[in-house]
C-alpha cells in the first residue's frame, strides 16, 4: 500500500502559514488570520525558539491550538531583567524633549550595537526603572498555526 507523502514541519524548512499568538484572557497579540500569511525559515530568528519547536513534526495543512506555558513560550520572568538606567542613560536613548509614562516600551542601543527594550516601571529625577523581560514572560500563551505550504 502507497504510503501518503504529506510534507512535515522540519528545521530549516521553509514555512507558510498563518499563526495567532494570545494570551490566556483570548487578547490576540498577533494574529496573521486576518491578513496574508507568514512565509519564513526556521532556525533563522523570525519566531522564538520555542515557538518553532512547537512546529516541529506538524503536517502541511494542519490546524492547531495548543497553550504553552512559560517555558515553552517566552520563558520565566528574570527578576535580574530589572534594572535601573540612569537619566543620561535614557536622555542618549530620547527623542528631545521626549516625555515618558509609566507602561512605555522603551528602546535602548546596547554597546555592541543592538537593540533592546524595556518596559517603564517607575521613574524619578535620577533615574528610571526598567522592565527588560518579554511583555509575555512568565505567561502561558495560546499559539494558533494553521500551515499552508512547507518547502
Amino acid at each position: 500500500m502507497p504510503h501518503s507523502s504529506v510534507p512535515v514541519v522540519t528545521s530549516g524548512a521553509y514555512l507558510t502559514l498563518h499563526y495567532r499568538l494570545a494570551n490566556m484572557k483570548g487578547e490576540e497579540i498577533i494574529s496573521t488570520f486576518n491578513a496574508s500569511p507568514a512565509t519564513l525559515q526556521l532556525g533563522t530568528g523570525q519566531l522564538a525558539p520555542e515557538l518553532e519547536a512547537s512546529l516541529m513534526g506538524l503536517e502541511e495543512g494542519s490546524h492547531t491550538k495548543r497553550e504553552l506555558a512559560p517555558e515553552n513560550a517566552f520563558g520565566p520572568r528574570n527578576p535580574e531583567l530589572i534594572q535601573r538606567v540612569s537619566r543620561a542613560t535614557l536622555m542618549e536613548n530620547s527623542a528631545f524633549g521626549e516625555q515618558y509614562v509609566i507602561g512605555d516600551l522603551v528602546e535602548f542601543s546596547a554597546p555592541s550595537g543592538g537593540r533592546f527594550a524595556g518596559i517603564l516601571k517607575e521613574i524619578d529625577e535620577t533615574g528610571a526603572m526598567f522592565d527588560f523581560n518579554h511583555p509575555l514572560a512568565g505567561e502561558t500563551v495560546l499559539f494558533e498555526t494553521k500551515i499552508i505550504g512547507i518547502l
